[in-house]
């Protein structure tokens, strides 16, 4: 009887194995016809569409909208000596240098004392708009370098901005 139920546990955890190697397979090939959006829709491998695939799932959607060009006022900023516990906020203006409607569709930060704003609208050719990045010091001393990836509809999206502080007692 013992025999018995180890083969039948055996055979269910050998089932499931099975299974989920068919359907990593079937993701893999999911991935193979995924297309680079910063590409103006080329084809990419099936090597680099894992790692497009998965960047993309790591980090934000990838924008359907036709590529664009951008520009910003300034791409890093420091606060100078702040005191712990301010909240001090940044405006980055970014204006649209490409010929179509540029879409901001995420500001992510890299940790949570960040919080970012940014105009959700898209951003029409020679126009432009902003992303605010809110910085809470409450939990740190001393120098401070923190940054937000932005995904929008360019070419070289990510684009990070960053910002540095000298945080006093």
């Amino acid at each position: 009887m013992k025999k018995t139920l180890s083969i039948i546990a055996l055979s269910i955890i050998g089932f499931g194995l099975v299974s989920c190697k068919k359907e990593n397979k079937e993701t893999q090939s999911a991935e193979a016809v995924v297309t680079d959006s910063t590409a103006a829709g080329t084809p990419v491998t099936a090597d680099s569409a894992a790692t497009s695939v998965t960047e993309a799932h790591a980090a934000a959607p990838v924008s359907n909208e036709p590529s664009t060009s951008i520009a910003l006022s300034e791409s890093n900023f420091d606060f100078g000596k702040i005191k712990k516990g301010d909240k001090v906020e940044h405006v980055y203006e970014v204006t649209n240098t490409g010929k179509n409607p540029l879409v901001i569709s995420e500001v992510k930060p890299g940790c949570g004392c960040t919080a970012p704003d940014f105009t959700k609208e898209p951003i029409m050719p020679g126009k432009k708009g902003k992303i605010t990045l809110h910085f809470d010091s409450s939990n740190f001393d001393g120098n401070v370098q923190k940054y937000a990836d932005v995904f929008a509809n360019v070419e070289k999206a990510p684009i990070k901005l960053t910002f540095t502080a000298n945080i006093q007692p």
